[in-house]
Formats: structure tokens, sequence, C-alpha cells
């Protein structure tokens, strides 16, 4: 065992997490028990705690811990639910999922991330975990509906929020970042009942899109 990354999942926690205003005991402990090295990219094992996005190629990136530690905590999963992940990556967030109790599809558009997620998730012995390659905005998703859906990359637009809508369960959560640089907005989607949701902004960021995202119109003088 490498004592460093103990050590450096610790900092992760009371340095990036908590500040971040992530108090629930639920998330903290899955993340202190994941080795999130094990999942970034051999170049990148040295900075796999560090406070930033961690590129993992295909022009994409893992999303920086806090702001993981702010989806698991929105999500609010419970043990048995069924959980919808777009954009698996390298299955970190997966795998925070999954140590949530979540029952959870992951749905990756890249054939290679989507395999070697497969295969990583497997060694660990993370159970209740799918991961299928796919567009997970092209439409309809076998296996709702869902407790809980996350997206791990933005969106320039809401132009696919109504698809993921239809994907939850009533209760069901939805979490998404909508909006283009410089400045996006984490939201969290409520299902209330039919076609009654509640939408309420959890904070500004800035992440990598997914990829095949619908882009807004450029305007044309």
């Amino acid at each position: 065992m490498d004592n460093r990354f103990d050590l450096a999942r610790f900092n992760m926690i009371q340095q990036q997490i908590r500040p971040w205003d992530v108090l629930d005991e639920h998330v903290l402990d899955a993340m202190a028990a994941i080795a999130r090295e094990a999942f970034v990219p051999d170049a990148y094992r040295g900075l796999a705690y560090a406070d930033i996005e961690i590129p993992i190629g295909t022009g994409t990136s893992m999303l920086d811990p806090k702001v993981v530690g702010r989806l698991l905590q929105a999500l609010d999963v419970r043990p048995g639910e069924k959980v919808l992940e777009i954009g698996t990556g390298t299955g970190y967030v997966t795998a925070c999922l999954s140590r949530l109790g979540g029952r959870v599809i992951s749905v990756e558009i890249d054939p290679a991330l989507a395999a070697a997620a497969r295969e990583r998730l497997a060694a660990l012995k993370f159970a209740g975990v799918e991961v299928r390659e796919g567009d997970g905005l092209a439409g309809p998703i076998a296996g709702g509906p869902f407790e809980a859906i996350a997206v791990t990359g933005s969106m320039p637009t809401d132009a696919s929020l109504p698809m993921l809508q239809d994907h939850l369960s009533v209760g069901g959560r939805l979490f998404c970042i909508v909006g283009e640089e410089p400045v996006m907005e984490a939201l969290l989607i409520t299902r209330l009942g039919g076609r009654n949701f509640s939408r309420e902004t959890l904070f500004e960021t800035c992440v990598p899109s997914l990829a095949k995202v619908v882009e807004p119109e450029s305007f044309v003088f």
C-alpha cells in the first residue's frame, strides 16, 4: 500500500471537498474509500488528488474532486437506487456512485474509454455496475426509470434536458452542468410528478463538454 496516496486522499477530503460545502458523511466516506489513483492515466498518478481536471485523452478530462463531491451530495444516492451516468470516462464517478449503493448503468461514447472503464471496475470488484458503449444523449436508454442521473460533462444548452428528465422516476434527481465558457451552472433537477420538475442552481463552474452535444445556433448577421 502506498502511504503517499492515503495521505493525499485524506488531504483531498479535508482541504478540497469539505471546504466546498460537501458535508454528507456518506459521500465523504465513499470518496475516502476509493483509490482515485487507480482511475487516472499513469502519467498523472502523482496528480490524482490535485484540485485539477485530469486529461484522459479524447479531448476530455476527469471532473476535479470537489465537483465530484458536490455532484454526489446533490444526487443523494441511496442503496438499491437505479442510477444512470452519462459519460463514464475512466469510471471514477461510476465507482463512487456504486460505493454509495447505486445500481449503475453508465454510458460512454468513446469505445476505448468504455472498454477500459469496464475492465477497471471489474478488476476492482465494483458490483452492480454496467458500462455501455454509446451516446447517452442520442435517445431512450433501457433500464429506467432512474432515481438519479449524473451527467459528467457540460452541455452548452438545455436542449438535451427534456430527454434526460424523461428518464427520471418520480422523486428522481438529475445533476448536470449547462452553459458555455467562462461560466456554467451546475443544476439539480427533480421530478415532482408527471411533467412537473423543480430546478435548482447549485454553483457556477466550467468543465469540458460532452461529446456530440447539441451546440447553440450561431448568430448570423
